[in-house]
């Protein structure tokens, strides 16, 4: 029995062809000679704390960057300088969605002006990319989505280990069954927020599972699928600020439960991040999700795998490289979409009740 949410089209694949892609997705962006003409691309934003991802469309043979838009000037007087945007054509936002050949758009801005800016985007008939979360108001999310459809335009959301060679070789396991059922889910996403970053973090009542734990609980979607029922649990370690700074969410589901932690006070918090799928044939964990290791538990042998506890070793996990790369394969209809919008919807809906919302 098929127990992961994620898509079909995992099945299909093999460990080596699922690490061999993590491994060359770089070199398949570099070969300049074996790829078609470039994907145009833009930037509305650059005050998401991922903004600067640009650079990884800038070194990509897949897109040409036509220009960004920041129409606050203090944030843009300190882009500038920044090597992700250095060089680059400023732009307003009509200017560049009305640039000659542009297919897709990267939406970075605070979370607060995302949705606005992503509707905007999809309404001009391009391609999103949109950073996490997606924004406070599921109606509009919801909306966007729907006109996206409508047009056949791929709306990609930006949680950042969707493409782990880890989290990868987990899919596989999970679409030939060497699990078993699964029936817990763990997954923990914290690090130290400095006094300075909380402020802003704090105008958002979703507080710290809103802000970071939306990556793991990404994943834990795509692990379960969508659950019966969310209860989320906050404290307050800090006082200083209104930042909900120690949260929890524990997704019920008729024959699993999963859990994931999301603090802002935690002491090398990095290190510790990690997903837990166990099975009823196995246990696949992640840590650090950040520079993949998994740890395998096995009842029985699995293709290369054997019995009991073995680790696996990854190559080097740069973020975002592989997200690029897969949008612009769905761009080109060389692939379907990953990840589609009833994920996208299932993920911020289950976000906004994890978090208090």
């Amino acid at each position: 029995m098929r127990t992961n949410a994620w898509p079909l089209q995992w099945s299909r694949r093999t460990f080596s062809a699922s690490i061999a892609g993590a491994v060359c997705v770089g070199a398949r962006s570099s070969r300049a000679e074996a790829t078609p003409p470039r994907i145009r691309v833009g930037q509305i934003g650059v005050g998401h704390a991922h903004a600067s991802k640009l650079s990884v469309y800038r070194e990509s043979d897949d897109y040409e960057v036509v220009g960004i838009v920041e129409p606050d000037a203090t944030l843009r007087a300190k882009a500038e300088e920044h090597p992700a945007y250095r060089g680059l054509p400023w732009l307003t936002q009509e200017q560049l969605l009305a640039t000659p050949g542009l297919q897709a758009v990267l939406v970075e801005t605070a979370v607060r002006d995302s949705l606005d800016a992503a509707e905007a985007v999809v309404a001009a008939g391009k391609h999103l990319h949109l950073d996490k979360p997606a924004g406070e108001s599921l109606p509009q999310f919801e909306r966007i989505l729907a006109a996206a459809d409508r047009q056949g335009l791929m709306v990609q959301l930006g949680y950042m280990y969707r493409y782990s060679p880890a989290v990868e070789m987990l899919r596989n396991f999970l679409a030939q069954g060497w699990l078993g059922d699964v029936f817990e889910v763990h997954a923990v996403m914290s690090k130290v927020v400095p006094p300075s970053d909380r402020v802003g973090l704090a105008a958002y009542p979703g507080g710290i599972m809103f802000e970071l734990g939306c990556h793991v609980l990404d994943l834990v979607i795509g692990v379960l699928g969508a659950p019966t029922q969310v209860t989320s649990v906050a404290t307050q370690i800090v006082e200083t600020d209104a930042l909900r700074d120690n949260m929890l969410a524990v997704l019920h589901y008729p024959k699993a439960i999963a859990t994931v932690k999301s603090s802002a006070v935690e002491v090398d918090g990095f290190a510790r991040r990690h997903l837990v799928v166990c099975g009823t044939a196995g246990t696949f964990h992640i840590q650090p999700l950040d520079n993949p290791a998994a740890r395998l538990s096995l009842a029985e042998p699995r293709g290369a795998f054997k019995v009991g506890v073995q680790e696996v070793a990854f190559p080097r996990f740069t973020r975002y490289v592989a997200d690029a790369a897969d949008m612009a394969a769905v761009i080109r209809g060389e692939k379907a979409d990953d990840f589609p919008a009833a994920h996208e919807l299932t993920v911020q809906k289950t976000l906004l009740a994890a978090s208090g919302l």
